[in-house]
């Protein structure tokens, strides 16, 4: 089955054709939103009107297919901007009902969990997965394609968030990640050093925070020394040193909360997704330390850049999941500012 995919839920405009393997994906950043340092969720909307259209007919062509060879059409519901998402949805339908072709809405943080197989075959279930975005940070034990128990999730600022947050404490542009990581990276002996939020040595299994995270007493923190470097004049010289230690402090309680999950599972595999998932450092970071404690069979899989950000590829490939198993949806799919992951149970639950 040849799905289309359609991915609106911030501020990318992408559309992807998904078969066997993936055979186009076309992605269109707002970078309008820099002049704003955040997303603008009005601008963002006007601007998926304007090049949904477009893209999806981009997308079609370097598939080289025309759009009557599409079998079924997967768009992104929710979670997200309701606005943008509802462009999204609209069209999706319209063009569902052009083509008499199935539809199937898809949960935005479920295709960031297919993104990585779609480049590395081995990113499959079982797995622990890390999902790491601008709007989410969520750890999630994966016995199968469908199947998820939500192990922990942040209480207030998401990682991507935190990374944004920081980057503009320190005169970095939005989005900021990439700048904080490369600030980062060019100090070998940070003088700061931040508490790893919700992580301390007397955390048990079955303890509410075990595997949750928390970065609003991290961001606080930077706050602090940022001011403080600016009131002795010594900012300049100090912003990489602060970077380092924000993303050490982040990254550690990240990759030890991840492999704790991965650990108290059993598994061997660990998923990353997310634009996060992209920092070098994380990476590394979870890699190490998944070998210490799970042994030198353990793997960490993460996407590309490309497939890491918001993309329509990650879309079609769970739309084609869900189509596969006879799912469909009608006619009156919304979109959704908040929504639960289709298949995912709480921690501890019976149905787990």
């Amino acid at each position: 089955m040849r799905v289309l995919g359609i991915e609106t839920s911030c501020d990318e405009t992408s559309a992807a054709v998904v078969e066997d393997k993936l055979e186009s994906l076309v992605i269109l950043s707002q970078d309008v939103h820099r002049v704003f340092g955040g997303v603008v969720p009005e601008i963002a909307s006007r601007a998926h009107l304007t090049a949904v259209v477009p893209v999806v007919r981009q997308a079609v062509a370097d598939a080289a297919i025309g759009m009557r060879d599409i079998d079924a059409i997967a768009v992104t519901h929710g979670p997200g901007l309701v606005g943008a998402l509802l462009v999204g949805v609209s069209f999706a339908k319209g063009l569902a009902a052009s083509l008499d072709v199935p539809l199937i809405g898809v949960h935005h943080m479920e295709g960031h969990l297919f993104a990585t197989e779609l480049q590395n075959p081995d990113a499959t279930p079982p797995f622990t997965a890390l999902l790491v975005s601008g709007g989410h940070t969520l750890l999630l034990d994966v016995p199968a394609w469908g199947e998820y128990q939500l192990l922990g999730a942040t209480r207030d600022d998401a990682a991507g968030e935190a990374f944004d947050k920081v980057a503009k404490l320190l005169g970095l542009p939005y989005p900021g990640g990439r700048h904080v990581e490369a600030m980062a990276a060019a100090c070998d002996a940070p003088r700061h050093r931040f508490a790893r939020p919700m992580l301390h040595g007397g955390q048990q299994p079955g303890d509410p925070d075990y595997y949750d995270f928390s970065f609003s007493g991290l961001k606080t923190a930077v706050l602090i020394a940022v001011r403080a470097a600016e009131a002795d004049g010594t900012i300049d010289a100090q912003r990489a040193s602060i970077a380092r230690g924000f993303q050490d402090a982040l990254v550690d309680s990240l990759a030890a909360k991840t492999v704790r999950g991965a650990e108290a599972h059993g598994r061997q595999r660990i998923v990353l997704g997310g634009g996060v998932a992209c920092n070098g450092a994380l990476q590394e970071r979870i890699a190490a330390l998944a070998v210490r404690q799970l042994g030198a069979g353990a793997r960490v899989h993460a996407p590309g850049p490309r497939l890491a950000t918001d993309n329509a590829a990650m879309i079609a490939r769970a739309g084609l999941f869900r189509l596969g198993r006879g799912e469909r949806s009608g006619w009156d799919l919304n979109a959704y500012a908040t929504l639960a992951i289709p298949g995912a149970v709480a921690r501890g639950s019976a149905a787990a």
